[in-house]
Order: C-alpha cells, then sequence, then structure tokens
C-alpha cells in the first residue's frame, strides 16, 4: 500500500497555488468533506468485514482486515492534522494549505485501498449469498445426470463389441465412475448446507465448491463418452479415405521409377493394407480359447489404424518424390568437390607466400571458401545430399577463384610503378635504358606466374 507520497507533488495534484482566498476556501471545503467520508467509509466497511466473516470465515476476509487495520492508522495523520486546523492557536496560510492537502492526500488512499479488497471479497461473497440456488442447482444438475447413466452404460457396451481394449482405453473413466462422482456431489451438497447452519463457513463454502467441481466432472465422464464414439466414427471414415489413397499409390508407384527406398515402402503399405483388410489374419481356429483370441484380434482400434496407414502413405509419398528427382551421379559431385579444392590450395599457396602483400578481401574469400569446404565434408553422400554438396562445392570453388584474384591484384598493386630494379639511368647502368636489370622484374613476375599456371595444370 503505497502512502508515503512526495508531499510537494501532492500539492501540485491539489491545485497548490500561492495566494488566493478563493483557492485556500476550496481546498478546505474538501478536506473536511474527505475525512467525514473516509470516517463514514471506515464505519461501513467495518460492518461489511463482519458480515463477511461471518459468511466467509476468517481466513478469506483475512486481507480485508488487515487492509482496514492500515487505513485506521494511517487516518489518524488525517484526523490529527484536521484538529490542528481548528485549535485556538493561529495558523499561516501556508501551514493550513498543507495540512488540507495532506488530509486529502492521505483520504483518497484510504478509499481506494478498501475500494480493492472490498471489491476482491465481492465475487466470493455474492456466491456464498447464492448458495441455496447453487445446492439446488447441484441437485437438479445430478439428478439429469444420473439419468445419462444407462445410455452411458449402454454406449460403453456397445463400443466394446466394435473396438479394441487399446482404444476403449481413450475413454478415462466409466459410467460407474461418473455415478460414484454424483454420490459424492450430493453427500457433499448436504454436508454443505449442515456445516453452514452449524456456523462454520469456510466448511460450508469447501464442500460447496467441491459439489460444484464434482458435478463437472461427472458431466465431463458422460460427455467423453459421446464424444469418443464420434471421434471414432470420424477416424474409421477418414481411414476409409486414406485406404482408397494407398492404393492409388501403390498403383501409380509400380509404374513409376523404382529405387530401393519406394520398393521398401509399397511393400510396408500393402503389408499394413493386408492386415487392416484381414483383422483376423491367424488362419483357422478351433475351440473356445482359440475363437475367443479370435474374436479379440477382430476388434480393431480406429485411431492406431489411421496413424499407422498415414505414416506408411507419407513415407511412400517421400520415397516417390526422392525417386522422382534426377540423381546426380556422385563421380560428378566429387569432382566437384576436387575442383574446389584445387582453387582453394591454388589461392592459399600464393596468399601464403606473399604474406605482407595481400589484402582484407582476398583473405576473407579464402577463409570462406574453407568454411563451406568444411561443410561439405560433414554431409553425406547420398541422393538427399549429393545436390547441396555440389551446390557447396561449386561456391568454394568460385570463392577460390575470387581469392586467386584478388591476391594477384593485390600483389600487382603493391609493386612500385617505376620498378626497373636499377641504380639509375644510362646505357651501361641496370635502369630502363641498360641491359642489365632491367629485365629481372618481368622475369620474376614471369616464374611466380608460372608457378601458379603450372599448379592450376598439374
Amino acid at each position: 500500500m503505497g502512502l508515503w507520497g512526495d508531499r510537494e507533488r501532492g500539492d501540485r495534484e491539489h491545485g497548490h497555488h500561492p495566494g488566493g482566498d478563493a483557492h485556500d476556501t476550496e481546498l478546505s471545503r474538501r478536506a473536511r468533506t474527505a475525512i467525514v467520508t473516509a470516517d463514514e467509509r471506515i464505519r461501513v466497511t467495518s460492518d461489511e468485514l463482519g458480515f463477511a466473516t461471518a459468511e466467509l470465515g476468517e481466513a478469506a476476509t483475512e486481507a480485508l482486515r488487515v487492509g482496514l487495520e492500515s487505513v485506521r492508522e494511517h487516518l489518524t495523520e488525517a484526523f490529527r492534522l484536521h484538529q490542528l486546523n481548528h485549535d485556538s492557536i493561529p495558523d499561516t496560510a501556508e501551514e493550513l494549505r498543507t495540512r488540507n492537502a495532506r488530509i486529502i492526500q492521505l483520504c483518497e488512499w484510504a478509499e481506494q485501498v478498501l475500494d480493492e479488497r472490498t471489491r476482491a471479497l465481492q465475487p466470493q461473497v455474492a456466491r456464498v449469498r447464492e448458495a441455496p440456488e447453487i445446492l439446488q442447482r447441484v441437485r437438479d444438475d445430478a439428478a439429469r445426470l444420473r439419468s445419462r447413466l444407462p445410455e452411458a452404460r449402454s454406449t460403453l457396451e456397445r463400443l466394446a463389441t466394435r473396438y479394441s481394449t487399446e482404444a476403449l482405453q481413450r475413454v478415462r473413466m466409466t459410467a460407474d465412475d461418473a455415478e460414484q462422482l454424483l454420490d459424492f456431489a450430493l453427500r457433499s451438497a448436504d454436508l454443505s448446507e449442515r456445516r453452514r447452519a452449524a456456523g462454520s463457513p469456510e466448511d460450508a463454502n469447501l464442500a460447496l465448491e467441491t459439489a460444484t467441481e464434482t458435478v463437472r466432472r461427472a458431466a465431463s465422464i458422460l460427455d467423453g463418452l459421446d464424444g469418443f464414439e464420434v471421434r471414432a466414427f470420424r477416424s474409421e471414415s477418414t481411414l476409409a479415405e486414406v485406404v482408397e489413397d494407398s492404393v492409388s499409390d501403390i498403383a501409380a508407384a509400380r509404374g513409376e521409377r523404382r529405387t530401393p527406398a519406394v520398393d521398401a515402402a509399397v511393400a510396408q503399405l500393402e503389408a499394413l493394407l493386408a492386415e487392416l483388410r484381414s483383422p483376423a489374419g491367424h488362419g483357422s481356429t478351433s475351440g473356445g480359447d482359440h475363437a475367443d483370441r479370435a474374436e479379440a484380434s477382430a476388434l480393431r482400434d480406429p485411431f492406431a489404424d489411421l496413424a499407422r496407414l498415414s505414416a506408411a502413405n507419407s513415407a511412400l509419398d517421400a520415397a516417390r518424390q526422392r525417386a522422382a528427382r534426377p540423381v546426380i551421379p556422385i563421380e560428378h559431385v566429387r569432382h566437384d568437390i576436387a575442383t574446389a579444392d584445387h582453387a582453394i590450395g591454388i589461392a592459399a599457396s600464393l596468399i601464403d607466400g606473399h604474406r605482407g602483400w595481400i589484402g582484407a578481401d582476398a583473405r576473407t574469400r579464402l577463409a570462406e571458401a574453407r568454411r563451406i569446404r568444411a561443410e561439405i565434408s560433414g554431409l553425406r553422400t547420398d541422393e538427399d545430399t549429393r545436390a547441396h554438396a555440389q551446390q557447396l562445392a561449386r561456391r568454394a570453388s568460385a570463392l577460390g577463384d575470387d581469392a586467386l584474384r584478388l591476391a594477384q591484384r593485390d600483389i600487382d598493386t603493391a609493386r612500385p610503378d617505376n620498378d626497373d630494379w636499377g641504380r639509375g639511368p644510362g646505357p651501361s647502368g641496370y635502369g630502363r635504358g641498360g641491359t642489365g636489370m632491367e629485365v629481372l622484374g618481368p622475369v620474376i613476375g614471369g616464374v611466380i606466374l608460372g608457378g601458379v599456371l603450372g599448379n592450376i595444370f598439374d
């Protein structure tokens, strides 16, 4: 409960203006009205607390009790300030203004606290006051649900002759469980009335909540039986559609490109369809035990059958899609990977041999090419990943070529423009006009380029 606000801010909020008799008079009137209203609100809330305690008990009304005590404690300051405003000691206008603003602030806070606490109790109080009507609804609902029990038992017997035990496990509880819950709900309703008459509201409210929740659970059980039958019929209808679709898919697969994966998917789907067409499927039986086992095996779980058939059908669709895609020969993939390795190797040799001359662009291309090459190493070489591996290999090769081109550009740029390696001009010097070292630069460049080209064509 945030109470101690900024007094200056409180003054501004309540219209603190230096001077002005009219304003001071209005502020004084508001303070008197607020303290009278807050005092009346405390009295009314105290009465409401007594009634609520009698109806709900001590625990449910603890928050309101604590809030009311806190409001009484802090409003003592408001009453003291109000008393100072009307005692025999003269006060300045500023003192009166400050006190009245504080009184209004305290009273508004008290109203807010009591509003919050009483509002939180209203739903519980309303429910308790409607307890007789709620108990009557509980009894009426229990009687209505009890009339559905024979139909529920008949539904369970019918389901047991059609579906397997595994399928019926989706029905969480039976009609007998619903009947026990209804009996327990009626006993809880009677207990709620007795405890309220005995002056134990907390026990009475607990029994009332228990009766209401128990009836709701019984209704959900009976509704679940009907819902299960509807879902089972829907699954059987969908299963028939999937069977028809699976037969068509098998016929289509026989006329398409055959792969081991397609053959395996077709065989699995055909075996499952044969099982669904002949549920007993165990040959002739003799004797009572064999007859019972055959009868039990004839019961199906439409939910499980639909899930298995849908999975097998999806597997065949996936195998057919893979077979329809053109398969890249593994030799082509290996050739592209070898080309990428060669490009990366040539670029790495040139860059590592001229570390001081190579810029960031060439090094970045080389690093990215190596990263992609490492990613290729982690891929499998089956049909599903060949296309991706080939794309990565070609990307790595292109990056290696870019790194080589950029590295050669950096080397050419790093050479001086007047690179004659000579000692000076003249016919006998090693400059451009002589016959000495002026040929050394092109020779070295040719050696380097020749080595690079030799590696490329190795």
